[in-house]
C-alpha cells in the first residue's frame, strides 16, 4: 500500500511538473512571437515615418517682413549727396547700415526687406531709401552671407505705421567685439536729426539683384 501510494504521489507530482514546464515553454514562445512581430512592424513602418519627417518642409524662422532667403545683391557705394523728398501720398524710409562697432573685415552686406520683399542692400557704413504707402509695414534686416566663422547670418526685425508725407529713419547696427568674439545685429527707428546726420556722413548705396 505504501509503495502504491508513493507511486501515485510521484506520478501526480510529475504530471503537475510537466504541466508547469509546458506552460512555461508556451509563455516563452508567445513572448518571442510577440517580440518578433513588434520588430517586424517597426521595420516596416518606421522608415516610412522617417521619410515623411524628412519630406516635411522646415518652418521658416524668419520674421514676417523678410524675403526669400536665397536672394543676393551686388552692392556699390559712393560718397555723393542724394537728397530725397516723399512722393505725393507716400512716406519715405531711410535704411542706414552702421558698422562703426563692427571690429572685423570684411563688413557685412546687409539686405533690407519690406513686407516680405527685399528692397535693397547696403555694405559698410551706407544707406538707401524707398517710398511706402501709408499704413503698417514690417521691416527685416539680414546679412546676405556669414562673414564671421561660426556666427551664421544675423537677422533683425521691426514694424512701424507710416503716414503720408513723413520721413522715417531706420538703423541696422552690426556689432562684433574681437576681445570676446560676440556678434550681433539690431534694427531700430532713429530720431530724424540723428538719421539725417548719419545719411549725410555715410555713403549712398546702389544695388542690383544677382541672377
Amino acid at each position: 500500500m505504501v509503495q502504491l501510494q508513493l507511486r501515485f504521489i510521484t506520478a501526480s507530482h510529475m504530471s503537475r511538473s510537466s504541466n508547469h514546464f509546458f506552460n512555461w515553454r508556451w509563455m516563452g514562445m508567445a513572448t518571442m512571437i510577440k517580440t518578433a512581430f513588434l520588430v517586424l512592424l517597426s521595420t516596416v513602418f518606421l522608415p516610412t515615418s522617417s521619410v515623411l519627417a524628412q519630406d516635411k518642409p522646415r518652418e521658416s524662422a524668419a520674421a514676417p517682413g523678410c524675403g526669400e532667403s536665397n536672394t543676393k545683391f551686388e552692392v556699390k557705394t559712393d560718397k555723393g549727396q542724394h537728397p530725397a523728398q516723399p512722393e505725393a501720398g507716400k512716406a519715405l524710409v531711410y535704411f542706414i547700415e552702421n558698422d562703426s562697432d563692427f571690429g572685423s573685415f570684411p563688413k557685412p552686406t546687409t539686405m533690407m526687406a519690406l513686407d516680405g520683399e527685399w528692397a535693397g542692400a547696403t555694405h559698410g557704413n551706407s544707406y538707401f531709401y524707398f517710398s511706402v504707402y501709408p499704413g503698417v509695414h514690417h521691416l527685416c534686416a539680414n546679412w546676405q552671407a556669414a562673414v564671421l566663422l561660426g556666427k551664421g547670418r544675423k537677422i533683425a526685425a521691426a514694424h512701424f505705421t507710416a503716414e503720408a508725407g513723413d520721413v522715417y529713419y531706420f538703423e541696422v547696427k552690426n556689432t562684433y567685439w574681437l576681445d570676446h568674439g560676440s556678434a550681433g545685429m539690431s534694427l531700430k527707428a532713429l530720431d530724424s536729426d540723428q538719421g539725417q546726420l548719419l545719411a549725410n556722413t555715410y555713403s549712398f548705396s546702389t544695388f542690383h539683384q544677382k541672377k
